[in-house]
């Protein structure tokens, strides 16, 4: 391990990597519910790693359309399509809440048979960029459900249902005053994740394409704005395809010889995890990352008193965005930075908990591809993902160790990080492994900048429900969703175990 980090060193000057100071920082068109706008297949090749996945997006339909002037009901009959394992709804405002109640059932793709009527979670308008942040007013940006994963599947039936005032499902007559209105330009977006990376790094992925980021790059320095692939139609069905822009070659490309180069104090280029480092290896690599490791080793010769060691867990196993199998052409070639981590907010899924750890990375390329393809966003909302058995996963890139900047507590993405359970747990109890993933990533990560999980600490809203914008909010410094913003999220069964997060996480750290 020392060997690693004394090679780090001069990877890491380069890179002018500093903690906590680091630098600050169209999918189809929708149609309004009831028009006839065709259905549209977005694809992307996955660099160097498993094949490509795609998304089905079909605009629903008025389901009694004697009303369809200001039906309350929309969705789609049953009906084949290609294969899918999760799903969610899209519509054109990302500022418009859906109220009503959202159900799917899915045709199994290995077995024909169909799932009974599924809910999705509506209102995830929390889970996003902070107000007038470029990435919430580039507008790409639009409104959405949470996703739901369920799980290889050929058959879809969809209805939606608006509710009305006093809460219950909406049956009055069409145009009455109390005739809720659902969100214009309502759309099923049908996300296949494809398939694996493989499980073995090969020679080619260590191997950058021409014309790919050198690793000694600045990882704050984006390559430029990310461009649309060019559409065609499927001859088919006339519908809109969106097609993949070069062949599988094995090959590491800029988008991802970047993401992967952000991580490269941490591991080699092309990593498919970041192995576990034990305390003392942990507390060294701290210092190469702060740049104090010179200057302890100065103060040592000096006769002076040696340097202060951190609070800080035990850096854990995490799951590169390369180990998941992340298609880095979806997001933007860019990374954008908080100033520091004096948070971390807490977060499920909300995708269902009908998901086997070995179908996590599936579970992360479809919320990752639902994220911007679907809701346009620059890249998967998350800062990190823990699965069900407790491993970690690393989410939006731009390096592990860095404050990389969010969209996933709406106002309060700054200066924080997303930690998100994979699963549904408002009535479900997480695994004790997921809860002992989010400490132990937790008491490492906070450890990086300074912060105690046990503490208190302040941020400044940039607005929402809960909070005005520039209001100076006193939270703890492991929160849930909810202590930000008026929602559902983490989960009423997660929420309770953060006392636990908390007390585990500064034990790591050797509060």
């Amino acid at each position: 391990m020392r060997r690693f980090l004394a090679s780090s060193i001069g990877v890491t000057c380069a890179a002018a990597l500093a903690l906590p100071l680091a630098p600050s920082g169209a999918a189809a068109a929708a149609a309004a519910p009831g028009g006839t706008a065709p259905a549209v297949t977005r694809a992307a090749v996955t660099n160097g790693a498993g094949t490509p996945g795609s998304t089905q997006s079909l605009p629903l339909q008025p389901l009694d359309p004697d009303r369809a002037s200001g039906a309350a009901t929309f969705g789609l009959a049953p009906r084949s399509v290609r294969s899918f394992s999760l799903v969610g709804v899209i519509w054109d405002d990302p500022a418009a809440e859906l109220h009503g109640q959202v159900q799917v059932r899915a045709r199994a793709a290995d077995t024909g048979v169909w799932s009974g009527w599924q809910d999705v979670e509506t209102h995830n308008a929390d889970h996003a960029a902070d107000p007038e942040t470029a990435e919430r007013t580039s507008g790409r940006a639009r409104g959405a459900t949470a996703p739901l994963w369920v799980g290889a599947s050929d058959g879809v039936e969809i209805r939606v249902r608006a509710e009305s005032r006093s809460g219950s499902e909406a049956e009055p007559k069409a145009g009455s005053e109390s005739t809720p209105l659902l969100p214009p330009g309502m759309r099923l977006e049908l996300v296949d994740p494809g398939e694996d990376p493989p499980s073995e790094d090969t020679p080619s992925e260590d191997t950058p394409s021409e014309g790919a980021e050198s690793p000694d790059r600045n990882p704050g320095e984006g390559t430029g704005e990310n461009t649309g692939q060019p559409s065609g139609q499927n001859p088919a069905d006339g519908s809109a395809v969106i097609p993949a822009d070069a062949p599988r070659t094995g090959v590491m490309s800029a988008e991802a010889t970047a993401a992967s180069a952000a991580n490269a104090p941490l591991a080699p280029l092309g990593a498919t995890e970041i192995p576990a480092l034990n305390r003392a290896e942990t507390e060294e690599e701290y210092h190469v990352l702060r740049g104090t490791e010179a200057a302890g080793q100065e103060a040592n010769a000096g006769g002076q008193a040696p340097r202060a060691e951190p609070y800080i867990g035990p850096r854990p196993g995490i799951v590169t965005r390369s180990g998941w199998g992340a298609d880095e052409s979806l997001r933007e070639k860019s990374f954008v930075y908080t100033d520091k981590v004096s948070a971390a907010f807490v977060h499920h899924s909300a995708s269902g908990n009908n998901y086997t750890c070995a179908q996590a990375p599936s579970v992360i390329r479809s919320i990752y591809r639902y994220h911007t393809e679907s809701m346009g966003w620059r890249d998967i909302g998350y800062n990190f993902l823990v699965d069900k058995c407790g491993k970690i996963y690393e989410g939006r890139a731009g390096g592990l160790a860095n404050p990389v900047l969010g969209a996933h507590t709406l106002g309060f993405n700054s200066n924080s990080m997303g930690v998100a359970v994979l699963g549904t747990f408002s009535s479900t109890s997480p695994p004790a492994a997921a809860v002992t993933g989010v400490a132990q990533l937790t008491a490492w990560k906070l450890g990086l900048h300074g912060m105690d999980p046990s503490a208190k600490t302040y941020l400044t809203s940039g607005g929402g429900n809960l909070y005005a914008k520039g209001t100076q909010v006193r939270l703890n410094v492991i929160s849930g969703h909810r202590d930000g913003f008026n929602t559902e999220c983490p989960g009423g069964k997660l929420y309770d175990k953060l006392g636990t997060v908390r007390s585990a996480a500064a034990g790591y750290q050797g509060r």
